[in-house]
C-alpha cells in the first residue's frame, strides 16, 4: 500500500516538492533538507529526512527543553513554531500542512519508515522513555499515523503514547485506510489554523504602529 500510495500521488507531490524546495532556496540560506537521526523499528537508527523550516544555525537546546517538559509534564503535546523566531518564511505553513515531511517518502522507499506507523523520536527523547514506552517500536515509523488524527497537538504525551502502542498492537489494512482517508481533513485544519495565525498576527503588527496625524 505504502508504494501504491505513493506511486499514485507522484504527479502531485513532486511538483509540490520543487516548489517547497525552491521557496525555501529563496527564503533562507542553507540546504533544502534537514537530516536528523531518528529511531525506528525496533529501535534502530536512521536518517529522518525532512525539508528545512529553520535557519541552517538553529540552536537546538530549546527544542530539547520542550521535549523534556512535555515528556515529564501533563500538558497538549504543542510545538513552539508559534513563538519561534527560527522558523524560516512560511515554514509555519510547510510544518502545519505536513509539507516538511514529503522527503520521507525516500525513507519509506528504504523501507525505514512506512505512511501509517507512529512518528519516529530522537535520541534525546528515547533517554526519557519507559520500558512501556519501548513497545511502540514493534510498529515501523510512520509519517502519518493514529496519534496525528486523533488529537496530535490537542494530547498529552502519556496519550501519545497510548495511542501509539495501541497501533503497534493492532495495526490492520482497514486502521491503516481509516488513518489515510482522516489525514487529509487534519493536514488542512493544520494549513487553515496556520493562516489565520499568520493573519492575525498581522493584524496585531499593523494596530501597534501609531497612526501619524498631520498638524
Amino acid at each position: 500500500m505504502d508504494l501504491l500510495v505513493i506511486f499514485l500521488s507522484l504527479p502531485v507531490t513532486v511538483p509540490v516538492m520543487l516548489l517547497v524546495a525552491a521557496l525555501i532556496k529563496l527564503v533562507s540560506p542553507g540546504p533544502i533538507l534537514f537530516v536528523q537521526i531518528r529511531i525506528g523499528h525496533q529501535g534502530r537508527s536512521f536518517r529522518c529526512l525532512k525539508f528545512r523550516t529553520m535557519a541552517a544555525s538553529a540552536e537546538q537546546d530549546s527544542h530539547r527543553d520542550h521535549a523534556a517538559d512535555l515528556i515529564s509534564g501533563d500538558a497538549p503535546m504543542t510545538k513552539l513554531d508559534r513563538f519561534d523566531a527560527r522558523v524560516i518564511p512560511m515554514g509555519r505553513i510547510l510544518r502545519a500542512s505536513g509539507m516538511d515531511e514529503l522527503p520521507q517518502f525516500l525513507n519509506v522507499l528504504r523501507g525505514e519508515m512506512s505512511l501509517i506507523g507512529p512518528r519516529p523520536c530522537t535520541r534525546y527523547e528515547l533517554r526519557r522513555y519507559s520500558t512501556t514506552h519501548l513497545e511502540r517500536f514493534q510498529a515501523l515509523p510512520g509519517i502519518t499515523g493514529l496519534w496525528q488524527v486523533r488529537g496530535k497537538n490537542r494530547t498529552t504525551f502519556s496519550e501519545m503514547m497510548r495511542l501509539d502502542i495501541h497501533y503497534a498492537r493492532h495495526a490492520s489494512f482497514a486502521l491503516d485506510c481509516e488513518i489515510l482517508a482522516r489525514t487529509s481533513g487534519v493536514i488542512l485544519e493544520g494549513a487553515l489554523d496556520s493562516l489565520r495565525h499568520r493573519s492575525g498576527a498581522s493584524h496585531q503588527r499593523r494596530a501597534s504602529v501609531p497612526s501619524i496625524s498631520r498638524p
